[in-house]
């Protein structure tokens, strides 16, 4: 079974500023973080020119200028843009951090065909120990935030409003 995700995680304070865009849909995960899944009409809405910086060429959804408004919005609070795509244990996650207007993380590529002990330091994982979030008894801070309950970016969107 596979998994997929891309989108944004922050506090609720830090994504405030996206009660302005018609398709954003803010979820509550664990220890304070909220995620606001990158859907494809989040991606046209957030769109800004059509040059992507090359920092972020991997990612899937990534939409050209974001870099730019994700910097805006970390001046309420730290917020990091992630994507992970894996199958069967293997795959990769992307994961930055941007921290008052700069970033501060990355962009960190990984792989996920390494063995569970280097996975815990996964590119994700980082990022969200960045943002406050701890593993506590939880295999990594990825579960520890609940990012494992779907499986794709579109079932985070069911059943919210």
């Amino acid at each position: 079974m596979g998994y997929v995700l891309q989108g944004v995680i922050g506090s609720a304070a830090a994504l405030q500023p996206v009660a302005g865009l018609v398709s954003a849909v803010v979820v509550r995960l664990g220890q304070g973080l909220c995620l606001l899944p990158m859907t494809g009409s989040l991606f046209d809405e957030v769109t800004r020119g059509d040059a992507v910086d090359s920092r972020f060429a991997l990612c899937e959804r990534f939409p050209p200028g974001f870099d730019s408004l994700l910097a805006g919005w970390s001046r309420r609070g730290p917020v990091a843009y992630v994507e992970a795509d894996f199958w069967g244990g293997t795959g990769t996650q992307f994961a930055a951090v941007w921290d008052a207007g700069e970033l501060v993380l990355g962009p960190i590529v990984d792989g996920l065909d390494a063995p569970p002990a280097v996975v815990r330091r996964s590119a994700i994982s980082q990022a969200l120990r960045r943002l406050g979030a701890s593993a506590h008894r939880h295999i990594d801070e990825f579960a520890a935030v609940g990012l494992d309950r779907h499986r794709h970016v579109e079932d985070w969107l069911e059943g919210q409003s």
